[in-house]
């Protein structure tokens, strides 16, 4: 008796731990960036498509990918992903390019991706991005088609900022279909000019490396920038898809990007 209770014993902590691995494994770590190149990855260009990029818009060199910002397109992951948190290190270069040259630095990383590539804009697929721009890293865009397919929901203030909602913890859930919610402390005087700062910006300067994480769980979208929780979004629409990064108008350079299940 006692060697069957011993042997269902060792068989349950057999199951358990076997379970427990695959648990693990499932949480592990996945790097979308390997470092050597753009292997997950596909490039789409408004000018040129997919998988053509003759002017190298996005190459990797010593570890990082280079980003050129001089043709408006993306790289895109092969894969959907949904449940994760996604963790984005990136520094702005110095150079612009038309039409945004005295602009400031513009880029983001789309994620919830569906649909066709260029499906908004010639450039884009539809998706939820997660905004990189001077004085507004941090926002929340919908690149959607203004159908109830695409939709955000987040907490904000009772007063519009330049005609967009802006992000208060606690706030009042507004809807949008299309435009933006600005992050929590976007200065109010801010302009579209190159090398803006805001007096509470998050991001730190031109040259000097900013990490973004997304917490993508369910249909929240948890956002933080440097540590600091910068926006939140609820009953997302889609709240699974490809991930892409841009290339609009700006140089900037990513060494990490890192996905872990949830």
């Amino acid at each position: 008796m006692k060697t069957r209770l011993y042997s269902l014993s060792a068989a349950l902590l057999l199951m358990f731990a076997v379970s427990f691995q695959a648990e693990a494994q499932k949480k592990k770590k996945i790097e979308l960036f390997n470092g050597k190149n753009l292997d997950g990855w596909y490039t789409f260009l408004r000018t040129t498509g997919k998988n053509s990029d003759p002017k190298g818009v996005f190459t990797v060199s010593k570890g990082l990918i280079a980003i050129t910002g001089e043709e408006y397109g993306c790289i895109t992951t092969n894969e959907e992903y949904e449940n994760y948190k996604l963790v984005v290190e990136f520094k702005w270069g110095e150079k612009t390019f038309a039409p945004r040259v005295d602009r400031a630095r513009d880029n983001g990383v789309l994620i919830h991706s569906q649909g066709k590539d260029g499906g908004y804009g010639n450039v884009w697929m539809n998706s939820i991005e997660c905004q990189i721009i001077e004085g507004g890293t941090g926002d929340f865009l919908v690149v959607g088609d203004g159908s109830e397919n695409f939709a955000i929901s987040c907490p904000v203030a009772p007063e519009k900022q330049n005609g967009s909602y802006i992000y208060q913890p606690g706030g009042q859930l507004a809807t949008i279909h299309k435009g933006r919610v600005n992050w929590l402390y976007r200065d109010p005087e801010w302009k579209d000019v190159i090398d803006f700062r805001g007096a509470k910006d998050v991001e730190k300067a031109v040259g000097k490396w900013n990490r973004m994480e997304v917490i993508a769980k369910g249909d929240n979208i948890d956002l933080y920038l440097n540590g600091v929780l910068v926006n939140q979004a609820v009953k997302v629409k889609p709240s699974k898809g490809r991930i892409q990064i841009q290339s609009e108008g700006a140089e900037m350079y990513v060494r990490k990007v890192e996905l872990t299940p949830l």
